[in-house]
């Protein structure tokens, strides 16, 4: 597995599947919107400052983010698993905002309820063509 398939594969989706735990420690999943920003083993997503996900997060950082194609004839899965920080920086805010988010955060970029949620991948999990590959990102080429 290297790590510019990854990358790549994770660039052409539109839809990221995000796992955090509960307070009675379950996993809880969401979809979201595809990340702003790669970087290295780190994915920056937005969300709401308020939503229970960044709530979850701030308490307990474990997480998971799962990304597929499912295609005619080829099924293709990542799932990454590492930890999830919930940043309020504005130079980060700044990067990761888009025009159309003013529909969401009326105050705009520094509107207190927009975040960014800062994935930071560990290993993962390669699935595809009926075959499984576990991997540490870090020792990726």
């Amino acid at each position: 597995m290297k790590r510019e398939h990854i990358i790549q594969f994770i660039e052409k989706q539109k839809t990221a599947f995000i796992g955090s735990v509960d307070e009675a420690g379950f996993p809880n999943m969401k979809a979201m919107f595809a990340p702003r920003k790669i970087e290295g083993n780190c994915f920056y997503f937005s969300t709401n400052t308020s939503s229970m996900r960044s709530q979850q997060f701030m308490k307990n950082p474990k997480a998971s983010i799962y990304f597929y194609r499912r295609g005619r004839f080829k099924y293709e899965g990542i799932m990454l698993t590492g930890t999830m920080e919930v940043l309020q920086d504005n130079d980060i805010k700044q990067e990761i905002w888009q025009i159309g988010d003013t529909m969401f955060y009326k105050q705009g970029v520094t509107d207190p309820d927009f975040c960014v949620l800062k994935f930071t991948a560990v290993k993962g999990r390669h699935y595809c063509d009926l075959k499984s590959e576990s991997f540490n990102f870090e020792e990726l080429e």
